[in-house]
C-alpha cells in the first residue's frame, strides 16, 4: 500500500456538546472534553487505523498541549513529523456542539501558522508515495509558502497529489481564484457541498464538481447526510454513495476528515470510485457517532 504524507494542521479540540438548546445571555449545562484535532493530523490517524502507513508533517507549541497531541499521534501508529515552535502555542479549537449535534467552531491555529518550508522533511517525498495537502495550510497566509513548496516536492518527486477545501469561511476570505492556482499540480480536490459553492457559485453539488473537473482530473463533493459523489474530467457519468445510516450523532467534526482517509486507500489502489466512496461514508459515519474527531482506539 502506498504511504501518504499528510502536511497540516495539528489542534487541542475543545469539544462542549450542550445537554439543551442554548440559553442566549446565560448558563447551558454541557460536557466538556479535549481531544486532538486538526484536520491534516486526524486524516493521518484514521490512515493509520485503517492500517496505512501514514506521515505526517507540521508544527506544534512547546506546550504540555503539543506534547500529548505528538504523543497521541505516534499511539496511532502515525510517522509524526512535529516541528517545535519556541514562540507559539499548540493550536486550539474550540467546538460547540448544539444539542441536536451541529456544530460551530473558534479556531486559533498557533504554531500551525509558522509551518515554514524548511519545516517540510524532504526524506518523505520519493516515488510511490503520495501527499495529501491539508486545504488549511494553503488558506493560512503563514504556512503557505510551506504547503506549496510540498507540492513542489511532491510533483518533483512523482507523487500522486490530492487536496481538501479546509473551511467554507477561509474559502470566502481568500477567494476562489487564488486557492485553484495554489492547487494546481493536484489530480483529485475534496471539497463539501459549501466549499464547491464558494468555489464555483454553484449550489449544486454535481453542476459545481462539473465546473471544479475544469481545474482537476477528479473531484469528490462529500454531501453530509446525502452521501458523496464523485466525478473525473473524462466525461464519465457521476458516482454518487448514499451517506451511511447513524443511529445518533454525537459529533460532527472530523467526519469529512475521516471521509478522506477512508476514500484514499482504494483511490490510490485503483479501486472503482464507488467502493471509495463507499468506504469513506463508513468512516464518516464511524466519526459521527462519538465525541472527537479522531479515532477511538
Amino acid at each position: 500500500m502506498t504511504r501518504v504524507v499528510v502536511v497540516g494542521d495539528l489542534m487541542t479540540d475543545a469539544v462542549a456538546r450542550a445537554a439543551f438548546p442554548l440559553a442566549k445571555g446565560g448558563d447551558t449545562p454541557a460536557n466538556v472534553t479535549m481531544h486532538g484535532g486538526g484536520s491534516g493530523a486526524n486524516i493521518a490517524a484514521w490512515l493509520a487505523v485503517e492500517g496505512i502507513e501514514s506521515a505526517f508533517i507540521g508544527r506544534r507549541g512547546a506546550d504540555i498541549a503539543g506534547r500529548n497531541r505528538d504523543m497521541e499521534l505516534m499511539g496511532y501508529g502515525v510517522d509524526a513529523r512535529l516541528v517545535m515552535d519556541p514562540e507559539r502555542p499548540t493550536g486550539t479549537c474550540v467546538v460547540m456542539v448544539t444539542h441536536k449535534g451541529d456544530r460551530t467552531m473558534l479556531s486559533d491555529p498557533g504554531a500551525n501558522a509558522a509551518l515554514l518550508p524548511e519545516d517540510i522533511p524532504q526524506d518523505l517525498f520519493g516515488p510511490g508515495a503520495h501527499l495529501h495537502l491539508s486545504g488549511y495550510s494553503l488558506l493560512n497566509e503563514g504556512s503557505r509558502k510551506a504547503a506549496l513548496h510540498a507540492m513542489q516536492l511532491a510533483q518533483k518527486a512523482q507523487m500522486s497529489i490530492t487536496v481538501d477545501g479546509g473551511a467554507n469561511s477561509h474559502l470566502k476570505r481568500a477567494g476562489a481564484e487564488p486557492f485553484l492556482e495554489w492547487t494546481q499540480g493536484a489530480g483529485l480536490l475534496f471539497v463539501n457541498s459549501s466549499q464547491a459553492e464558494v468555489l464555483t457559485g454553484r449550489d449544486n453539488p454535481e453542476q459545481a464538481a462539473k465546473v471544479l473537473a475544469a481545474w482537476y482530473s477528479q473531484v469528490v463533493v462529500k454531501m453530509e447526510a446525502e452521501g458523496a459523489l464523485w466525478l473525473d474530467n473524462r466525461g464519465s457519468e457521476p458516482v454518487r454513495v448514499p451517506a451511511e445510516p447513524v443511529e445518533e450523532i454525537a459529533d460532527g467534526t472530523g467526519a469529512g476528515d475521516a471521509f478522506i482517509a477512508g476514500f484514499l486507500p482504494g483511490w490510490l489502489d485503483g479501486k472503482p470510485p464507488a467502493e471509495s466512496l463507499a468506504n469513506g461514508c463508513r468512516l464518516a459515519a464511524r466519526a459521527i457517532s462519538h465525541l472527537g474527531a479522531r479515532p477511538i482506539l
